[in-house]
């Protein structure tokens, strides 16, 4: 029984993708497809790196945070480290996430009164 394979186009669609997303992936050593002709054949490996960058990108993580936790998982069958690392990039990439908030709440707050400042300086000239 050999294990499944996808062509681009299979994958591209199963991700709602363009192949051109994937090729990039494959430049990043994400998934390395195996050939067939000029065809590119991807493996059950290939899927759940894809699947593993395309989430790791879903949640805003760098593309070296990805790689990295990626290659984790080609590593020995314990997943201690790998759960303690990936812990680690979430709670870091969370609490900057959690200040872009409070920055964009602040700014349009700012907005807020800036306008508020503007429609009374506006009101005032008309005489209302």
């Amino acid at each position: 029984m050999t294990d499944p394979t996808w062509t681009i186009s299979e994958l591209a669609q199963e991700f709602a993708i363009t192949p051109r997303t994937i090729r990039f992936y494959e430049d990043q050593g994400i998934v390395s497809p195996s050939r067939d002709g000029r065809n590119r054949v991807y493996g059950p490996r290939d899927r759940t790196r894809l699947k593993l960058a395309l989430r790791g990108k879903r949640l805003g993580l760098q593309l070296a945070e990805i790689l990295s936790l990626i290659d984790m998982y080609d590593g020995p069958g314990d997943t201690t480290a790998q759960l303690r690392h990936y812990m680690t990039v979430l709670e870091k990439h969370r609490a900057m996430m959690e200040q872009q908030r409070k920055d964009i709440d602040e700014t349009l707050h700012e907005i807020q009164r800036q306008q508020a400042n503007c429609e009374k300086l506006l009101a005032q000239r008309q005489g209302i």
